[in-house]
């Protein structure tokens, strides 16, 4: 998969790096990529794990869809199976 970044992110991503770099954080990125791979991991685990620290972030910026399904819990990435029925 290719993701293209706006410029301005792109530079806010790497500013962000810097500062990790030059003034230590709880979490410190080397780099834009992994900066934004760690990101997208944080909204997949929330997606996928209601109660997380994770939820809690992508709750408040509105990435839950609204309806049941988006509030149980995946031990799995993706869609939960179906079972026939």
């Amino acid at each position: 998969m290719k993701i293209d970044v706006d410029e301005g992110i792109a530079k806010e991503f790497a500013y962000i790096v810097e500062l990790h770099k030059n003034c230590g954080a709880d979490n410190p990125q080397e780099s834009v990529e992994s900066l934004i791979n760690y990101v997208l991991l944080c909204v997949a685990e929330g997606s996928r794990r209601p109660g997380s620290r994770e939820r809690e972030a992508i709750e408040s910026i509105g990435l839950i869809a609204n309806c049941e399904e988006h509030y149980e819990y995946r031990a799995r990435y993706g869609k939960l199976p179906t079972t026939p029925g």
